[in-house]
């Protein structure tokens, strides 16, 4: 559930700025999906394609500061102050959960997920960002990447909106997401605003293991 420092873990690795995003705040990754990565990066730039990690790990306190600066109107959505825009505080909670997961639910917590270049849709509708996502389908899977949030449809008719730059380590990806199944219910899922609008939302189900069936 990402309640723990990963600056403090042995298993984690520092993220240099050689690989990172311009205007990224300090990142960690485990060691086993940074090592893959670099393996990917390097293939990418022999195609003339530039992969830089944008998100890297963020654990509970992170991404309750995303949470919570979102819920209170600090932070814009699609332009927009939610807190202003969404009085009611339920759909509020889902129109958050449309891009960010609830603190405690994130994939991000685990230190198995990236997002590449550059974290909006709009990135990948440019040129660049185009080619860039048409490189990683072809050859991310060889990396051990697999894209959890695809468009939602038939296949995927739950969960977060599809996310082009979020690629999931599965070596390790796989196991933590059969863990959270396994040990984590919705009670242990609070701890920012707005939490008591956790139960009766199923975001286990709904959010958390609806993803693309190729990375389960």
């Amino acid at each position: 559930m990402g309640k723990f420092d990963q600056k403090q873990r042995d298993d984690f690795v520092y993220i240099s700025k050689e690989y990172s995003a311009p205007y990224t705040n300090e990142m960690y990754l485990r060691k086993e999906t940074f090592n893959a990565f670099l393996k990917m990066h390097n293939a990418a730039k022999k195609d003339k394609i530039n992969l830089k990690i944008a998100s890297a790990t963020r654990n509970f306190n992170y991404q309750k500061s995303i949470w919570n600066d979102k819920w209170t109107g600090n932070r814009n959505v699609d332009g927009k102050n939610l807190f202003k825009s969404f009085p009611n505080e339920l759909e509020r909670f889902k129109k958050i959960l449309e891009y960010s997961a609830v603190p405690g639910t994130s994939r991000h917590h685990w230190g198995s997920e990236i997002d590449i270049n550059a974290a909006t849709p709009e990135y990948f509708k440019t040129s660049e960002g185009k080619k860039v996502y048409e490189w990683l389908i072809k050859n991310a899977p060889s990396y051990g990447f697999c894209q959890p949030y695809t468009l939602r449809g038939t296949a995927r008719p739950n969960g977060y909106n599809e996310e082009k730059w979020h690629w999931s380590y599965l070596p390790l990806a796989k196991a933590f997401t059969q863990q959270y199944k396994d040990l984590i219910v919705e009670k242990d899922i609070n701890g920012f605003l707005g939490d008591e609008h956790v139960l009766g939302q199923d975001l286990i189900n709904d959010y958390v293991l609806s993803i693309n069936k190729d990375c389960i």
